[in-house]
């Protein structure tokens, strides 16, 4: 698992070969005592919960940085390096 970003209390990581359980790019992300498992391509989410006011910032930040995320999704499934992507401001 690497940590690609942080904010607001916010942790977001992608896990390296992680496309065999949800088959499609996803990011996990943690709050407090909350996990999510969110869709990069729509911000949906796939597993977990999230409280609805994180889910929006998330939401948004997925939104701002798509092309970087699916890169480093493309990354992380070949076990290369990922990235650091800037936190939501």
């Amino acid at each position: 698992m690497a940590i690609i970003s942080m904010f607001y209390g916010i942790i977001i990581s992608m896990y390296y070969l992680d496309n065999r359980q949800h088959n499609l790019p996803h990011i996990h992300v943690k709050y407090q005592d909350e996990e999510a498992v969110i869709s990069i391509s729509d911000g949906v989410l796939l597993e977990g919960s999230l409280k609805t006011n994180k889910m929006k910032l998330v939401q948004a930040w997925i939104e701002i940085h798509k092309d970087e995320l699916f890169a480093n999704w493309e990354l992380a499934i070949n076990g290369e390096t990922i990235f650091k992507i800037d936190p939501l401001k």
